[in-house]
């Protein structure tokens, strides 16, 4: 089948691309294209981050990431003291939301948000 779908990958917006590039290494994410865009990858996993910023925009914008341990990854990221290194907001801790997901928020330099959650029970 010639029109199979191989990836879809979004564009996040860096306002400070070094640092934005800085931030999502120390999360764990491996880069792998550094140039006029930087992809990132985790898992199998990827989207491109770009030397492109608008406050509205980027304030709205929204990721999630999925991973195995989030009371492993939590500790880990209250480690990285984030806010500290980064100028981010605090990151706010896992809970168990409405729609029966814990969730917990990191907001990245540029103002996106990161919905991290651990995999969904079967």
């Amino acid at each position: 089948m010639t029109d199979r779908l191989i990836d879809a990958a979004p564009f996040v917006p860096a306002r400070e691309f070094e640092v934005s590039k800085a931030f999502y290494r120390a999360l764990g994410f491996e880069c792998l294209t550094d140039g006029e865009v930087a992809i990132f990858r985790t898992g199998t996993s990827r989207f491109i981050l770009q030397n492109y910023w608008q406050e509205g925009w980027a304030a709205n914008f929204m990721m999630q990431l999925v991973v195995a341990d989030l009371d492993g990854w939590w500790s880990r990221m209250t480690a990285l003291d984030l806010p500290g290194r980064f100028g981010v907001q605090r990151p706010k801790p896992p809970v168990l939301q409405p729609w029966g997901l814990i969730v917990g928020y990191v907001y990245d330099p540029a103002g996106v948000l990161w919905h991290v959650t651990g995999e969904r029970p079967a």
